[in-house]
């Protein structure tokens, strides 16, 4: 049986009180800091289907991870069942080559209060806030982003790079979707070998001043921006 209470207890986070900003924002946060992104099912051939009730078995009674589809699919249930006005968006995300992934094949998420916010839980290395659709400019420990309209429709996230020029890491419309609606890609992602999702294990978390991430063999720790990369260990395989 799915629990809010359990739920809230997974990220760390008290019982809700009221259905703000502030507390949208402190859910993100506890969510990005206890619950990592991972791919260790896929990588393990173990099917994950379009389902909340399976990603609640997963991520809060046995404390593991996920991908885009169960990370926000799950939180989406949360957000609903708190009061929000929130629904499920699709995505597109663009490679650090210039290409683009299937199209629509990331799931993120749209919550309603007094202007519409993006929130993405299930992408790895993003912001950490709500991000309004209006250009605002926002700072967090993993960069500086804004969303800007982009082709007709749609909204463009993007981050600043080093040389202070905006990168654009994904494209999104308004369009609700059910989990239903990602059938192909999520089929595709956990087998295809074209997939980014099946070349290797992954696991990465956010950390308050920075990130850990497990990938191929690989310990990257992110602290304020600077990256030390180190083998895995025996005692840590």
């Amino acid at each position: 049986m799915m629990n809010i209470h359990s739920y809230l207890k997974r990220i760390k986070h008290e019982e809700v009180k009221q259905k703000d900003f502030a507390t949208l924002s402190q859910l993100q946060m506890n969510h990005l800091l206890h619950v990592p992104f991972e791919n260790f099912d896929v990588m393990r051939k173990v099917e994950i289907p379009l389902d909340v009730q399976t990603y609640y078995r997963k991520i809060v009674e046995h404390e593991r991870g996920g991908f885009c589809y169960e990370l926000n699919g799950l939180f989406h249930w949360l957000l609903d069942r708190l009061g929000y006005t929130t629904r499920l968006i699709s995505a597109t995300v663009k490679n650090a080559d210039g290409s683009w992934t299937m199209e629509g094949s990331h799931a993120a998420l749209i919550v309603e209060l007094e202007q519409p916010y993006f929130i993405d839980v299930g992408f790895g290395d993003s912001a950490r806030m709500p991000l309004p659709l209006t250009g605002e400019i926002h700072r967090d420990v993993s960069g500086t982003y804004r969303i800007i309209p982009g082709e007709p429709d749609s909204y463009d996230l993007q981050q600043m790079e080093q040389n202070n020029e905006w990168k654009t890491r994904l494209r999104f419309n308004l369009t609700p979707k059910q989990l239903s609606d990602f059938k192909e890609p999520c089929h595709f992602n956990q087998t295809s070998p074209n997939s980014s999702f099946t070349q290797g294990e992954l696991a990465t978390i956010a950390m308050p001043e920075g990130r850990v991430t497990f990938s191929r063999n690989k310990i990257i720790e992110t602290y304020q921006g600077e990256k030390v990369e180190r083998p895995v260990g025996n005692e840590e395989k």
